[in-house]
């Protein structure tokens, strides 16, 4: 159970104030990289996604902890900052060094108690974690199921679509796509523990199956495998 800092929430306008603060670092994380660094041309590498990708994962992590119990306002301030690192640091590092800048911000902008600084920081730089998510503290386990989640779903299918563009590949190969997002929401659903997160795995999967059996229905010869492509003996007008 998480420990809630009753006697000092965050307002509304300290929130506002450290999303414009986490968009501006991202901004200009991308600003000072030399061109072409980490695949910027990739939309998921810029700053409006990262930006995009936080924001879900704040919405999705204080749903989670509301119906799980834990502290609403260090999840929502740990998602918020959790991948503020994200684009300037190496994957291995980045949750370390958004600890870094958050602790930063939160100790020199507003009065916070030193309790509530420290478990946002401790959730930020736990959410990266490999190991059962049960090890940790109930504010970190909602962020990193929250994380997990964001890319399921209708979301993960758009963002492959999207790939499917920049590897020049056609529609016909947006079946496989579809698959690569059910089986990574298998992964996920290994991933997380919670009921509340449980609950959210299964609505986004279902949406995918869905999508899947309306493709395979619409578009001729697409099935799970793949297009069925013509034979090569095949006589033209066949």
């Amino acid at each position: 159970m998480g420990v809630e800092i009753r006697e000092r929430p965050v307002t509304d306008e300290e929130y506002a104030a450290m999303e414009q603060f986490v968009w501006e670092y991202l901004r200009a994380s991308v600003e000072n990289e030399e061109e072409g660094g980490r695949m910027r041309w990739y939309p998921w590498h810029s700053a409006t996604y990262r930006f995009n990708h936080i924001r879900n994962v704040v919405d999705l992590a204080v749903e989670l902890a509301r119906e799980e119990g834990a502290n609403p306002d260090v999840v929502r301030v740990a998602a918020l900052f959790h991948d503020i690192a994200k684009l300037e640091a190496e994957q291995d590092e980045h949750a370390d060094a958004g600890a870094h800048v958050a602790r930063e911000y939160l100790t020199t902008h507003v009065d916070y108690p030193q309790s509530f600084i420290d478990q946002v920081c401790s959730a930020i730089e736990d959410h990266s974690y490999q190991g059962p998510v049960t090890d940790l503290p109930l504010e970190a386990q909602c962020l990193i199921e929250a994380d997990v989640l964001d890319k399921v779903g209708a979301n993960g299918m758009t963002l492959l679509f999207l790939r499917m563009g920049y590897e020049a590949r056609t529609h016909m190969d947006s079946a496989e796509m579809v698959n690569r997002v059910l089986e990574r929401g298998q992964d996920a659903q290994e991933r997380i523990a919670s009921d509340a997160a449980e609950s959210v795995a299964h609505r986004r999967m279902k949406r995918v199956r869905w999508f899947k059996e309306w493709l395979e229905l619409e578009v001729a010869g697409m099935d799970a495998e793949g297009p069925a492509r013509p034979s090569d003996d095949a006589e033209p007008g066949a």
